[in-house]
């Protein structure tokens, strides 16, 4: 099987302007990129689109986009899981974030290629 590399150089569409991580709010973070775009994204749907090795097999095995929540088996009652919170943010050199999940996770390493691919604006969306 192949597999797609992203190109983690800097670019005008991957390179961010400025970066908010909101861990008091709760609310998620949110991505000006240089080329004018933003992105917002929820601490949930990050969670979600966790890129470690562990996560990227699951979800693949499970057939889920990065972002998207697990789906519950046929009949299965739902159980009660906290909702996906960062408790800590870390740059990553120049190139990523790194969060400390409420689970316990952290071996996610988000780059800003990865970020802007997986953008959950509608118009990002719909490119895809």
């Amino acid at each position: 099987m192949l597999m797609q590399l992203l190109d983690p150089s800097p670019r005008l569409t991957n390179d961010p302007r400025s970066v908010k991580v909101n861990l008091t709010s709760g609310t998620g973070v949110e991505v000006e990129w240089k080329d004018g775009h933003r992105s917002s994204y929820t601490f949930p749907f990050l969670r979600d689109a966790c890129p470690c090795a562990l996560c990227d097999d699951e979800r693949e095995k499970s057939g889920r986009k990065p972002g998207e929540g697990p789906k519950l088996a046929p009949g299965a009652l739902p159980l009660f899981k906290a909702q996906a919170k960062a408790l800590g943010a870390e740059p990553v050199g120049k190139y990523a974030l790194r969060f400390a999940w409420n689970d316990n996770h952290d071996l996610g390493i988000y780059s800003w290629a990865y970020l802007r691919e997986i953008c959950p604006c509608g118009e990002c969306r719909a490119g895809r």
